[in-house]
């Protein structure tokens, strides 16, 4: 159960500060194995000739694979947060139910992007990628920034190093995205690339902060 300490009111309804994650931790991760599940809907192969449709059916392969790593890395970066995290207030449930709708959304483009890597329509499939991940990226640092200032949600142990690493791995991210996006109104193949790489850097990456905070614990 999430418990709740009671605090001073604020107006009518007032803002219901300090409670704990559980709920939160638990709805979360269901919300990111459901994001993570529906991209293998994508993934089809209706014909006679079976073995050619499987070779053929490489984009919607590319694009689970990069997709799923996208959500999972996003997941375990939620994961390392909520580390950091005891409680939570009103404003946070909010921007974290924003944050997993775009969580949510990523299926639908990725779709999109495997559907059209063959034909003009690439440049839209890829904008439209390229804009869920960057307003993705947008909430994600609303959604840690908000904890984090003035350390108001923070654990009272939470340690100053690591607080501050996840801010400055956190803050290149949107305009990561944001630029990879705009190179889709150019060359569309590009951009997809990029979302490939940006994928695999952020892979990269997290595992090496991991060990950078196994090794300063």
């Amino acid at each position: 159960m999430c418990r709740v300490v009671p605090t001073r009111l604020s107006g009518v309804t007032g803002n219901l500060r300090q409670m704990t994650t559980t709920r939160l931790e638990a709805f979360s991760d269901g919300v990111f194995a459901i994001a993570a599940t529906l991209l293998i809907l994508n993934v089809h192969a209706n014909s006679s000739h079976l073995g050619q449709t499987l070779v053929r059916a490489w984009p919607s392969y590319a694009a689970y694979a990069v997709s799923f790593v996208t959500i999972g890395i996003m997941w375990v970066n939620h994961h390392g947060i909520f580390a950091q995290i005891d409680k939570v207030d009103r404003t946070f449930l909010m921007i974290n139910v924003f944050f997993l709708m775009s969580v949510a959304f990523v299926p639908f483009p990725t779709f999109l992007v495997a559907d059209h890597v063959h034909d003009p329509g690439l440049k839209v499939a890829a904008l439209a990628y390229g804009f869920t991940l960057t307003a993705t990226a947008v909430l994600y640092n609303l959604l840690w920034f908000y904890a984090a200032r003035g350390r108001h949600l923070l654990r009272d142990d939470a340690d100053p190093r690591v607080v501050s690493g996840i801010t400055r791995s956190y803050l290149p991210g949107p305009w990561i995205y944001l630029a990879a996006t705009l190179v889709a109104l150019w060359r569309p193949a590009v951009s997809v690339v990029l979302f490939a790489a940006i994928a695999v850097f952020y892979m990269v990456e997290s595992a090496l902060f991991g060990r950078r905070e196994a090794v300063s614990a």
